[in-house]
């Protein structure tokens, strides 16, 4: 199965590294020179230099032949344009999109796009039922990664609750995912105020997992 990833931001290079790891042919695309050189050099031959919303390099990147297409740029347009394009020109079967902008994603459906998604882990899940002759690792598992997911309830004392996310002063090279409460998924932003029971979901090198656990749940918890 060869799967195209366009954009390699954060969100196309986990996706990238977790599907190369566990065995799929996998190219990313990426428009920036300095960004393919470093990942060239972490992940091998499986980057490219090139803006994906030109049809000639996705007919480079062998678009004809790819089962999925994941377009995981910082634009919506771009994203629904990758798609579009992949999907009716080159006839790829599954196009997957990134949503910046919740509002947008009832024009991608419209548009012909099969799933939208906004968190690295919500876009894995749907890799996943899609590739059914072998599961696909999580992020908590990337083989070879320093990543894992750290999951974090807010409990009563804990000394986030009614502070801003932007305020907490995590551990560098950690970011904050998703939040769940009541049930509902959040996008987090950093004026975004923390409650009890909230469910927090943060993704960075296993060594800050401590750090991110004091932040969220007080320093006498570890």
């Amino acid at each position: 199965m060869y799967i195209i990833i366009a954009g390699g931001g954060k969100v196309g290079r986990y996706l990238t590294e977790a599907l190369v790891n566990d065995g799929y042919e996998v190219l990313l695309i990426e428009k920036i020179k300095a960004k393919v050189d470093m990942y060239t050099e972490q992940l091998g031959g499986v980057v490219v230099q090139g803006d994906a919303c030109e049809a000639q390099v996705l007919m480079d990147a062998g678009s004809a032949r790819a089962d999925v297409i994941i377009a995981v740029t910082g634009d919506d347009e771009d994203n629904l344009v990758i798609c579009q394009m992949a999907k009716r020109k080159f006839g790829v079967k599954r196009a997957i999109a990134r949503v910046n902008n919740p509002k947008n994603e009832k024009i991608f459906h419209r548009l012909g796009i099969d799933a939208t998604v906004s968190h690295t882990d919500a876009i894995l899940n749907l890799i996943e039922r899609q590739i059914p002759l072998h599961s696909i690792c999580s992020m908590m598992n990337l083989h070879d990664s320093n990543l894992e997911l750290v999951d974090v309830v807010i409990e009563d004392d804990s000394p986030a609750i009614n502070r801003a996310i932007s305020t907490l002063s995590m551990p560098a090279e950690t970011s904050i995912l998703i939040i769940v409460r009541n049930g509902k998924v959040i996008v987090p932003r950093g004026d975004l105020v923390l409650n009890r029971h909230d469910e927090v979901l943060v993704i960075g090198p296993k060594q800050t997992e401590k750090l991110v656990r004091q932040r969220l749940l007080g320093n006498e918890q570890y």
